[in-house]
Formats: structure tokens, sequence, C-alpha cells
């Protein structure tokens, strides 16, 4: 069990970069997401769908690798980052190369300027503490992503 919560908290090893291992894992979560896109069609609420289905696997990870490393917060535990990357997404209108960028963009922002109250999310205990943040700033993304369209003709 220690192999597949390694395997899913540094989303296939994406957390193991030695620079930017958040990104890195944001740009892992784009990397399924576009074959999702252009090969079965995926539209913006399937992502939404998609991070929905894989918190809890994903909390389940991040907090058994958090004891494997005797830390609170690994950086190799990217599996946060994919999850609010899809978040994010699902906020577009449509799934096209320049929204996507936007996602990514957005996502990134809000994942390490953390606005209230999602820096007080890292509180919580656990797993969930390691989560719940991204998948709050991946919210705001998905926010600001869907209200782009009526400010701008996005």
């Amino acid at each position: 069990m220690n192999r597949l919560a390694l395997l899913l908290s540094t989303w296939f090893g994406c957390g193991l970069a030695p620079v930017a291992p958040g990104t890195v894992g944001s740009l892992g979560a784009l990397a399924v997401a576009w074959p999702l896109i252009a090969w079965c069609g995926f539209l913006p609420w399937h992502f939404l769908a998609l991070a929905a289905t894989l918190t809890l696997p994903g909390i389940w990870a991040a907090h058994r690798t958090a004891e494997i490393k005797e830390m609170k917060d690994p950086q190799i535990v990217v599996v946060d980052e994919v999850l609010g990357q899809w978040i994010a997404l699902a906020g577009a209108v449509v799934l096209d190369p320049p929204r996507l960028l936007a996602a990514f963009a957005l996502f990134r922002i809000f994942d390490i300027v953390k606005p209230w109250p999602v820096r007080r999310l890292e509180a919580l205990p656990g797993g969930a503490g390691i989560v719940v943040d991204d998948l709050a700033a991946g919210a705001y993304a998905a926010l600001v992503l869907y209200l782009s369209r009526f400010v701008v003709q996005f």
C-alpha cells in the first residue's frame, strides 16, 4: 500500500522533479487532460467529476506519504496540484489550448498566493490539509476563468 500511496501522491513521479514539483504536477494533470479532451470528448464538468472521484484517494495517498516521509507536507506530494488543476479546468467554456493555458496559469497563481481562506485550509489535519487548500485554489481559478467570459470575449 505504501508503493500505491507514493505512486498516486507523486502523480506517477511528477513530484520527484528536482525543480518546481508543484508546477510539474500541474503539467502532469494537463498531460492526462489533453488526451481525455481530444480522444474521449471530455467537457469541463468531466474534470470536476474526475477531481471529486480522486479526492478521497488523493487525501489518503497524501496522508500516507506524509507519514512515510515524516513531514507535514512533503514537496513530492503533487496529487493535490493535479486535483486543483482539474477543478480549474471546470471553469472553462470550452477546453482549447488558450483556455488550458489560462486555467494552468490561474491555478498556479492561486496555489502560490493562497488568498483567504485557502491558506487557512492548510491547517486541516493530515492529508486533508495537504489537498483541500489546492481544491480551493482550483475553485478560485475556475471561478475567474468562468467569469472571464463576461469580461473579455474568452
